[in-house]
């Protein structure tokens, strides 16, 4: 494999093509923020904003100031969304809303922890950006918020009635390794520590079940498999990206022995998720087999497999485990045949089962500036560090 001319194929992709789409196209010169619900070729099909996806956009482009290259337009990209974020986004007390109109009123209540936990890390990496410490207060007491709301995430606009099936998700302390991380020169270090060892327990101890080898979406707060639906559930997109996640704090806590777990169980998603027919990852599974409620569950996402990518060869890169670099050959020859868009910038975001294109937008409700340029800009590093190390 051509490291070397892998990692100039990921690096164009991000710089060349898809961070050109997004600062040119998403940024509201009117009244600050970012559309998301953009068109194939990037005209903007409808102006509602959601607060996750401008938080996802504000890291993105703060991190790539910071880790790339100074360039004021990425920086510049970066406060305008902060700035209209910290004056719209959340209620006064740092309660995220989930969505806004174009000008800034609120549209839906903070019910949803992701729009608290990417505010987090988009004013946590905008205050190493420009040295602004309200940025990083607001980091800061946003992620005091989150932990606080680990047992109830939904808060007052939970539907489940409590107490007859108490069971808890994976989405937030997968989400929550890499927070942590992300914020750590903001946080002390005895709570950095202690953050993370819990974060490390959920995903590894509890969430992931030896017995089937596998990580499932929700459990019972008693730590049992659930037989319903929801604890039948298995979305090996998520898992998959959590154990890069798991990698990095392994590398962080020079743990070698969670590094190998999370590469084992990492390979053990993506040969169970994997469609043997039509080839790419299933989107949502059934433990057990049984028919899954998530309609949805046979298309093929790109978050799914671009996260496959950074997690297959970030394993190969810290193990040496010939099986991920089998498996990140095997998705890049999915994703760059599938979900590249040979005619306009940014990718397709939701196939079919088969493959094919299922809705030609590059960006929506739930689709913004964020899995493909982060998969880029993580599989780029790699593979120059890769091919550094086979030319010494």
């Amino acid at each position: 494999m051509d490291f070397q001319k892998l990692a100039a194929q990921y690096k164009s992709e991000l710089l060349d093509r898809v961070l050109p789409f997004w600062l040119k196209k998403s940024q509201d010169k009117a009244f600050g923020g970012y559309f998301t619900c953009l068109e194939r070729d990037g005209s903007v099909f409808d102006t509602d904003k959601f607060i996750w996806l401008q938080g996802r956009q504000v890291w993105m482009f703060a991190t790539l100031y910071n880790k790339v290259e100074k360039r004021q337009e990425w920086l510049d990209c970066a406060v305008q969304g902060a700035e209209f974020l910290k004056k719209y986004g959340h209620d006064g007390n740092l309660n995220w809303y989930f969505s806004l109109d174009r000008e800034g009123n609120p549209l839906v209540e903070p019910y949803n922890i992701f729009s608290y936990t990417f505010a987090v890390i988009a004013f946590g990496q905008l205050s190493i950006a420009t040295g602004n410490s309200e940025y990083a207060e607001i980091a800061k007491k946003t992620f005091d918020i989150v932990l606080s709301k680990v047992a109830n995430p939904k808060g007052k606009w939970n539907k489940a009635v409590a107490g007859t099936r108490n069971m808890k998700s994976f989405a937030l302390p997968m989400i929550l390794c890499n927070v942590a991380l992300e914020i750590e020169s903001l946080l002390e270090p005895a709570f950095l520590k202690e953050t993370i060892e819990t974060c490390i327990h959920e995903v590894m101890d509890v969430f992931y079940r030896p017995e089937l080898g596998l990580i499932v979406e929700h459990i019972g707060t008693d730590g049992q498999l659930q037989d319903n639906f929801d604890g039948r559930l298995l979305n090996p997109g998520h898992a998959i990206e959590a154990m890069w996640f798991i990698m990095d704090l392994g590398v962080r806590l020079r743990r070698k022995e969670l590094i190998e777990k999370a590469v084992e169980i990492a390979l053990n998603e993506v040969e169970y998720g994997w469609d043997k027919k039509f080839g790419g990852i299933f989107y949502f599974m059934d433990r057990l087999g049984h028919p899954t409620q998530q309609l949805e569950w046979d298309q093929k996402l790109w978050w799914v497999h671009i996260e496959t990518l950074i997690t297959m060869i970030k394993g190969y890169q810290l193990t040496g485990n010939k099986k991920c670099l089998d498996w990140f050959e095997r998705v890049h020859d999915y994703v760059w045949t599938h979900f590249v868009d040979k005619e306009y910038p940014e990718w397709y975001g939701y196939l079919n089962r088969q493959g094919e294109v299922l809705l030609p937008l590059k960006g929506g409700k739930w689709k913004g500036c964020f899995h493909v340029p982060r998969g880029l800009f993580q599989c780029w590093q790699i593979l120059e560090k890769l091919a550094k190390n086979e030319t010494l």
